[in-house]
């Protein structure tokens, strides 16, 4: 199993990948971390990430981008209207949800946001599956925490299109929050939380996240957010006030037209970052538009005026998640940036400001840290992968209940109730009881819809009961016919609420044995019984924002079918260019590389063949050729010219082959031929037939030589490369085992009768140590012996 994170932006978006006992973020296909969110559709095939944001600027009006906004919305959405002032692509309504509406394969197509969102992830499959060499399935994708059902339903729906399964839709700040506590050792005990103050503004929105870390877990203690508060908006008020100015300046109306307003945001963007590190900056939009370049400046004061709207509004996010979570800014430990748009620095300042100038960290990368996170999240799911123990506690952000039709039989009943209020922990399940006597309806929706996002629908779910078992087998109360229905809620990792199971509860009595007379009698009427409830199911339907499993699997066959068809086309592309390479390059070595190596009448046909497909290739009929067209020509041009690169390849390693053979004949000669006591115990007879191979073989080789010498350049080769390293193999394999042979083992020497041998674990003594004992025993008896001046 891959271990696969995914960061879901607006902008650009990060794969994360666990392997070598680490956390990498991978690169794509021209070596960068981040992949654009883009999706582009041109005459032949689609265009996803990098290639789309290639020619985002000649097909703006086919490639759609913030597909993040996008993807759960419908036409009717208020937020709608705002995406719109960021994309240049025609926006439509599909089956009830926003789509695009774009020229592809030359005719008129229509995609939903979530069959786009498909075509992407399915890109960054592609992109960790070439990454890994390995299929890719599993994934853990992070959204925004401000997400509804509705849109994390359709991204679990996009995934599954794209051929991924969904282990964990995970809040984007939840992840980051992951990502900083997994590593750190030295967490608090559970008493006394370790409480930490994400803030992340990314580019088209901020979040806000109060996180309580302990020993082995975290706990989301609040969030909030601004869902149009980002690096976007303040490009958007750049764009506003040069478009002002140029309409003065130049006498254009840059936003009249769409591919001006694109190259000026462009711009726009560029001098955002400049300002970042500087007090002014230039901006310069070459042929902006009727062929007039647009140029202008900016100091940094001016530009802290122009967004002080959007600077104004990053307050109250701030304050909102403090309070709510029940605590003070003395108790905040550290506060934590992220996201891009932190990096400007009248952002930094406002946050700082809103919290009472707390310090504000970057200890986490800024950009990759809620793909890491996300990974982390994969990585507990994996078999194969171990981390180390972390529980993750998150939160519901908006209060769910559940509705139905009041009761005849009581009037005065309830109608509703908030099964996952704001804040519930998710994963979480819930159950409820209802009393009834026939089908029921129980709808699920969101309890406060003016906080939703755009006033988003806020309807979640439905649940149909078919029928109710009859109050004779279940009584619920022996007065009354009504059935006491037990239903089960969940809200689930991802967080989505469903209906998981129905069921009503039959209590069987039954006579305890145990209560039976010795002999035997049957026990009296007050006897103890026992009791046993079994469940029976009720039959149900549930319906949600899912699509359909025929819907799905019906776009599950079109992705197939369109990313074969973008495989076969860029196979085409690449067979295309092969010729095109192998003609330049062939025609220009053949008069210089090749030159010694072909004949005059190679050279003449080849050289036609080279020009016949160059004119092919520029033709009308070679431009759209298909894959097997392209394949063809390449080989008859190779018919002719690869024994012609041969011959040059084999005159240019034929020397490197023979002086490895000669070398390999030299040491086998020299170790057959030598009196070194390691080859002593090799039969004579061997080592001479090592000896007769040697001589055999330098013997073909000089023969070789001697014929290749004589033999023109533009000919075949007599001695080939493949021969040479055949005979040398073939001397590794005869000379090997014989020179090689391991010696015999000695012969056990049997002791004579009268000696001991040393037994096991016994030391041999030491001659130099006896020698040395030997010394100082004499020394110490002429000590004790006088000398004979002492003698009386």
């Amino acid at each position: 199993m891959s271990v696969v994170g995914i960061d879901f932006g607006t902008l650009h978006s990060k794969i994360g990948v666990a392997r070598n006992r680490g956390i990498d973020i991978i690169v794509n296909e021209v070596s960068n971390r981040a992949t654009p969110s883009l999706v582009a559709f041109g005459p032949k095939q689609r265009a996803i990430g990098e290639p789309a944001k290639t020619q985002e600027t000649s097909n703006f009006r086919n490639t759609i981008g913030a597909l993040k906004r996008l993807v759960g919305r419908t036409v009717l959405d208020p937020d709608f209207d705002n995406e719109k002032r960021f994309l240049s692509a025609t926006l439509v309504d599909v089956n009830g949800t926003v789509g695009a509406q774009v020229s592809y394969l030359g005719e008129q197509r229509t995609f939903s946001a979530t069959q786009l969102v498909a075509m992407y992830l399915a890109k960054l499959r592609d992109t960790a599956s070439h990454e890994l060499k390995s299929a890719v399935s599993d994934v853990v994708i992070a959204v925004p925490g401000w997400y509804t059902d509705v849109q994390r339903r359709a991204i679990q729906d996009a995934a599954a299109i794209a051929g991924l399964n969904t282990l964990r839709v995970i809040n984007d700040t939840t992840a980051v929050a992951l990502s900083w506590g997994i590593t750190k050792a030295d967490l608090p005990e559970p008493e006394s939380p370790r409480h930490i103050l994400f803030v992340d503004v990314g580019h088209s929105s901020m979040s806000v996240a109060v996180i309580a870390f302990s020993k082995g877990q975290l706990v989301v203690k609040s969030a909030a957010y601004d869902r149009h508060l980002g690096g976007r908006d303040i490009d958007y008020a750049l764009l506003q006030h040069f478009a002002t100015e140029f309409k003065t300046k130049y006498k254009i109306d840059v936003l009249s037209n769409p591919k001006a307003t694109f190259r000026l945001a462009v711009g726009c963007e560029r001098l955002k970052k400049i300002l970042s590190a500087n007090s002014e900056a230039p901006l310069s939009v070459e042929s902006i538009m009727t062929d007039i370049d647009a140029s202008s400046k900016l100091t940094r004061d001016a530009y802290e005026q122009l967004i002080a709207p959007v600077l104004d509004r990053i307050a109250l996010p701030l304050q909102q998640a403090l309070a709510e979570s029940g605590l003070s800014l003395e108790q905040i430990d550290a506060v934590e940036l992220i996201g891009g748009t932190t990096r400007v620095p009248a952002v930094r300042t406002r946050i700082q400001a809103a919290l009472g100038g707390k310090p504000l960290f970057t200890t986490l990368n800024q950009d990759e840290a809620v793909a890491r996170g996300a990974t982390f999240a994969c990585a507990f799911f994996s078999p194969t992968f171990r981390v180390r123990e972390f529980h993750v506690r998150d939160i519901a952000q908006y209060p769910i209940k559940v509705s139905w039709e009041r009761s005849e039989l009581d009037p005065d009943d309830d109608t509703e109730l908030v099964v996952f209020p704001r804040g519930n922990p998710i994963p979480s399940t819930k159950v409820l009881t209802f009393y009834r006597k026939g089908p029921f309806d129980i709808e699920a929706s969101y309890a406060e819809p003016q906080g939703l996002p755009g006033h988003i629908n806020p309807w979640v779910a439905r649940f149909s009961a078919k029928s109710v078992p009859s109050a004779k087998s279940v009584p619920a109360d022996p007065s009354s016919d009504l059935t006491c229905v037990k239903l089960k809620t969940r809200l689930n990792l991802h967080g989505i609420m469903s209906f998981e199971s129905a069921y009503v509860e039959e209590v069987e009595e039954k006579v305890d044995q145990t209560a039976m007379d010795v002999d035997g009698a049957p026990p009296p009427e007050e006897a103890p019984k026992k009791k046993r409830v079994k469940k029976i199911e009720v039959p149900f339907a549930s319906f949600a924002s899912s699509l359909d499993s025929s819907i799905l699997e019906k776009f599950k066959e079109q992705e197939a079918q369109m990313h074969a068809a973008d495989k076969l086309v860029q196979d085409t592309e690449d067979r295309k260019n092969a010729l095109e390479e192998y003609v330049y390059d062939t025609r220009g070595k053949l008069e210089d590389r090749y030159a010694a190596y072909v004949q005059s009448t190679e050279k003449v046909k080849l050289t036609s063949l080279l020009q016949e497909a160059e004119d092919w290739l520029y033709s009308e009929e070679g431009e759209d050729a298909t894959k097997s067209a392209y394949v063809t020509r390449l080989d008859a041009l190779k018919v002719i010219g690869d024994p012609i690169v041969a011959r040059w390849s084999e005159t240019e390693e034929r020397p490197r082959a023979i002086a490895e053979l000669r070398s390999t004949l030299n040491d086998y000669f020299t170790q057959a031929t030598s009196s070194d006591d390691r080859y002593a115990h090799i039969d004579d007879k061997d080592k001479t037939a090592v000896v007769e191979k040697c001589a055999t073989v330098q013997k073909w080789l000089e023969d070789q030589i001697a014929r290749q010498a004589e033999r023109p350049k533009n000919e075949d080769p007599v001695l080939r490369l493949a021969d040479i390293v055949k005979k040398r193999e073939e001397m590794l394999y005869f000379a090997i085992p014989i020179l090689t042979k391991p010696k015999p083992k000695p012969t056990k020497v049997e002791t004579p009768n009268g000696t001991q041998t040393p037994q096991s674990g016994t030391q041999t003594p030491d001659p130099a140590k006896q020698q040395q004992h030997q010394q100082r025993q004499q020394q110490q008896s002429q000590q004790e012996v006088p000398s004979e001046m002492d003698v009386d």
